[in-house]
């Protein structure tokens, strides 16, 4: 049976960019006006504000309103979602270099 959820997708998918993965990481140390972080690309206002609703539909960032500014931060609740995910293939790898370890172990 294929395990499938639209949650994961959509997180996925917006991982999948380059440009959504360094918002991200700018995003890390503090939260950020929109258009803060739109100075750091070559790329549109109306581009960089797509990106952010891509990363707000995965529940990556969450964004407010502040005066006339939109704020940016992040939201580790999809990051949450994605490593509860990869754990289970993170403790597979784990158990093949563990065996691997032993395997390469020299005769004693």
């Amino acid at each position: 049976m294929v395990e499938y959820s639209k949650d994961l997708d959509v997180i996925f998918q917006s991982l999948a960019d380059p440009t959504r993965r360094d918002i991200l990481r700018r995003l890390r140390p503090r939260e950020h006006t929109v258009g803060e972080l739109a100075q750091h690309y070559d790329l549109t206002f109306a581009a960089v504000s797509k990106h952010l609703q891509v990363l707000e539909r995965a529940r990556l960032v969450r964004k407010r309103r502040s005066g006339r500014e939109q704020k940016v931060e992040l939201s580790p609740a999809g990051l949450g979602r994605a490593d509860t995910y990869l754990a289970q293939y993170r403790i597979l790898w784990e158990e093949k270099i563990d065996r691997l370890e032993e395997f390469l172990k020299p005769n004693k």
